[in-house]
């Protein structure tokens, strides 16, 4: 069986986990799923249907699951003070903080006895994690989907590795498959986190033509950009800027990014109405990996056959260098 050190310290089978994707897209299905399948679903903490929503999703996954799961937050937003007390109010275990010092946050958890994860996207946060006190760190790579930093996953994950020892480390960004988890590993990762590999899964919440851009979509094809923030007029910590694949909105306002802050109020809200429909308006987050994805599988098949492929992978390929 592929496991590492870090599957004791979270209480699971494999070291694959899924990214807690922000709004309702990680929802208690797509956790749950995981989880059962031996890795450690993270619900997407960060919603804008608050905590009752959170209390819906974390009361889905222990009606499906009795295996590990957990939360994650975008941390730099106002109502993560109310949606981490939701957390710790229903006993989560394993609380993931993105983007920022995940400092501030650290004695409520410790108090609750939370194991807590930190993902950055550079070496100078996974330092300032570390120093937090933090049980493990994800080094997410600009490959990733969603929001992302500026540095590739291949040098990053060593250099935080070194930088933060003996503190496991998570690989996240341009991973979708048994080649990626193995990489990682050769890394110095204990485990990897998937989230454009999980958005073609039928659990996933995100809209149905968000899975089917996945499983079309080819390597290279997505774009790091501040469009659809600025259009939302959503700020978000220096260096962090969202990965997506190409739509009509995007090929229209990429460039045009400094009349984008000029506008009104009204034209973000009148944007964000029509996002909620119109898919060449939307955003459709999703990374690099996803030219590796061809087809929608189940979440819980997802984790058991990467995991297998990789300790096949792992097996065949090692025993072939050395035999050379």
């Amino acid at each position: 069986m592929l496991r590492t050190p870090i599957c004791d310290l979270l209480g699971i089978e494999v070291p694959i986990l899924s990214a807690p994707m922000g709004g309702v897209v990680a929802g208690g299905r797509l956790a749950a799923a995981v989880s059962a399948a031996g890795g450690l679903g993270l619900i997407g903490g960060s919603t804008p249907r608050g905590p009752e929503w959170l209390r819906e999703q974390v009361a889905f996954v222990r009606s499906h699951t009795s295996a590990p799961f957990g939360v994650g937050f975008i941390s730099h937003l106002p109502t993560v003070g109310a949606l981490q007390d939701t957390a710790v109010e229903l006993g989560v275990r394993t609380v993931c903080h993105s983007f920022v010092d995940p400092a501030p946050f650290m004695k409520q958890l410790r108090d609750a006895g939370v194991l807590v994860i930190s993902q950055v996207g550079t070496v100078d946060l996974a330092k300032r994690a570390a120093d937090a006190g933090v049980d493990a760190i994800v080094a997410q790579g600009t490959e990733a989907g969603g929001h992302t930093g500026r540095v590739a996953t291949l040098p990053l994950v060593p250099a935080v590795v070194d930088a933060v020892h003996p503190i496991p480390v998570i690989a996240s960004g341009g991973i979708a498959d048994a080649r990626g988890v193995a990489a990682a590993l050769m890394l110095g990762a204990q485990g990897v986190l998937m989230g454009t590999r999980f958005i073609a899964s039928p659990e996933c919440e995100g809209r149905p033509t968000t899975r089917q851009r996945v499983v079309e979509a080819e390597t290279g094809d997505s774009v790091l950009t501040e469009v659809f923030d600025l259009a939302k007029g959503m700020g978000w910590p220096e260096g962090v800027l969202g990965r997506s694949l190409p739509n009509t909105f995007l090929r229209t306002w990429h460039g045009q990014e400094d009349e984008l802050r000029t506008w009104t109020s009204e034209q973000r809200t009148a944007y964000r109405t029509q996002a909620e429909t119109d898919p060449d308006v939307a955003d459709v987050y999703a990374g690099d990996a996803a030219g590796l994805i061809h087809a929608v599988e189940p979440a819980g098949d997802i984790v058991r056959r990467i995991a297998q492929e990789t300790e096949a992978l792992l097996r065949t390929r090692t025993s072939t260098l050395l035999a050379n």
